[in-house]
């Protein structure tokens, strides 16, 4: 199941899709599954 909001990012190519409805089914770019993006942590602040 797709979710809203979250990025998916093909380990292949790189291509990177954002989900604007969450629903069923997969995202799948060059034959494979594309893997949810972790968001990036931020720098810690000292």
């Amino acid at each position: 199941m797709s979710q809203l909001g979250k990025r998916y990012k093909c380990e292949v190519c790189g291509t990177e899709v954002l989900c604007t409805k969450a629903g069923e089914g997969k995202f799948e770019c060059c034959g494979k599954e594309m893997k949810v993006q972790e968001p990036k942590p931020l720098p810690s602040s000292d």
